[in-house]
């Protein structure tokens, strides 16, 4: 009824097996997915620390850098921030850190990683609360 294809697919390579390229597993895709957010969170508290040092931000950079670490297999790299210091950033950069923790949560309850998770969820609630409070401030 119907003829065989005689000729290869254009869509493979000729001479080439399909395993020539390297291939990663969902989970590897996940890690560096949820590495890299947090990374980005890492960077932007950074940012905040530079312009409002506290406590509680040095101790979530801390646990960031941990995470990060414990997911790229090296720490990261951190440099101090290179603008001039304007508080009135304060309340975008804790809503931008907002919106990465809310990133990193989501990839991290995807791949069943507790710690981060958790550790995402706070990063969200401690920058809440922060961008709340400058808003508040600010008007």
């Amino acid at each position: 009824m119907y003829e065989p294809i005689r000729t290869k697919s254009v869509h493979t390579m000729a001479g080439a097996p399909s395993s020539d390229f390297p291939h990663r597993s969902r989970e590897e895709e996940l890690d560096i997915q949820l590495a890299g957010h947090l990374a980005a969170l890492l960077a932007v508290t950074d940012e905040i620390r530079a312009l409002a040092p506290s406590a509680e931000l040095d101790a979530g950079a801390e646990r960031l850098t941990e995470q990060v670490t414990r997911l790229r297999g090296g720490a990261p790299l951190r440099a101090p921030a290179a603008e001039a210091p304007d508080p009135s950033r304060l309340a975008t950069l804790h809503r931008r850190a907002h919106a990465l923790a809310g990133r990193a949560l989501v990839v991290a309850a995807s791949r069943a990683d507790t710690a981060a998770a958790i550790l995402s969820a706070e990063r969200m609630d401690a920058h809440a609360s922060a961008a709340e409070s400058r808003e508040l401030a600010t008007r």
